[in-house]
């Protein structure tokens, strides 16, 4: 499948497996890039500037095909130089970064100067028409399904994808709640030049999660998320379980980030992937996680969703037309 997306960046499908913190290693980037897709890993998923600098030569190592790597810049509280990430990256000879957080505009001369494309991620037609001027490549708009950081607005991607698409001249990713064949054609019928799914990626044989929290998305509907921190203009869609109904909770009773933070920790976050306890922390995960019923490899996902999104164009949807 040919699109903007894909002759930009030279890959086989219009589909990127976006980064996710501790997911996006490159174990899961090389295999969604052999697969066809872009895979992406995660920077802020190392620890030091030496681990980031190994598991880029890593992920170079496990595929020849084009991977990234992705920068998303003020959403922990920790304090980190930016600056020599992004050095490591250029220094790498990495050439697709994915951004998210705040604008990408203190790094974008030395991205452009070192030949690197840059796919920005945003929640608002605003911000994304932002990213345009100052020179990313891709904009991915998140709408109101996806997991992680959804915005305040709360527009869905039926409306937010086609309106994107029409105001930005650069080609646009439809991101959020999207996990097979019927979101792809769906996108490409909307105005996008292709996907960037999270959570369908988050359930695969190669994403570094223990198989009990795959299974509980597996097993998941559409009304399994929950919206958290919204009191503190930091929103974030997350699986409701226990944790998650409890920072709710405090949420309405007006406690401030301080009284909550303990049940949110990285470090409770890292028992429940490690572990498979669902109940352990807070477990990110979209609306989409209601559309996965398996877990198979990336190679099988991304064939399956390109061949679905195939029939739906060519033989659905050139039906339906033809009556």
């Amino acid at each position: 499948m040919k699109t903007r997306l894909t002759e930009l960046l030279g890959i086989e499908t219009p589909i990127v497996c976006g980064g996710m913190m501790r997911v996006g290693t490159a174990e899961l980037a090389a295999a969604a890039s052999n697969a066809g897709a872009l895979g992406v890993m995660t920077a802020l998923t190392q620890p030091t500037l030496e681990g980031l600098r190994a598991e880029i030569e890593k992920c170079r190592s496990l595929t020849s095909k084009p991977f990234g790597v992705n920068v998303t810049v003020g959403v922990v509280t920790t304090e980190i130089n930016y600056d020599d990430i992004v050095d490591v990256i250029i220094d790498s000879g990495v050439k697709i970064v994915e951004t998210a957080g705040r604008s990408p505009e203190p790094f974008m001369e030395r991205f452009k100067s070192a030949g690197i494309k840059v796919i920005h991620k945003c929640v608002a037609v605003r911000h994304a028409l932002k990213a345009e001027r100052i020179g990313v490549d891709v904009v991915s708009i998140d709408g109101f399904e996806c997991a992680g950081h959804p915005g305040e607005q709360d527009v869905g991607g039926l409306v937010l994808f086609p309106a994107a698409a029409q105001a930005l001249k650069i080609p646009v990713l439809a991101s959020g709640g999207i996990a097979d064949g019927r979101g792809l054609a769906a996108a490409l019928a909307l105005g996008c030049e292709g996907i960037n799914m999270g959570s369908r990626f988050l359930v695969t044989q190669e994403a570094p999660i223990h198989e009990g929290i795959k299974q509980k998305i597996v097993e998941m509907d559409e009304n399994q998320t929950r919206l958290i921190f919204r009191s503190y203009k930091n929103t974030a869609r997350v699986y409701r379980n226990s944790v998650a109904d409890k920072v709710a909770e405090l949420e309405a009773e007006g406690a401030d980030f301080g009284k909550v933070h303990h049940l949110v920790s990285g470090a409770n976050q890292e028992k429940a992937w490690s572990t498979g306890d669902i109940e352990a922390g807070m477990v990110t995960v979209g609306m989409s996680g209601g559309l996965i019923n398996d877990i198979p490899t990336c190679e099988e996902l991304v064939k399956t969703i390109v061949a679905d999104a195939r029939a739906i164009i060519n033989d659905r949807l050139a039906a339906i037309a033809a009556d």
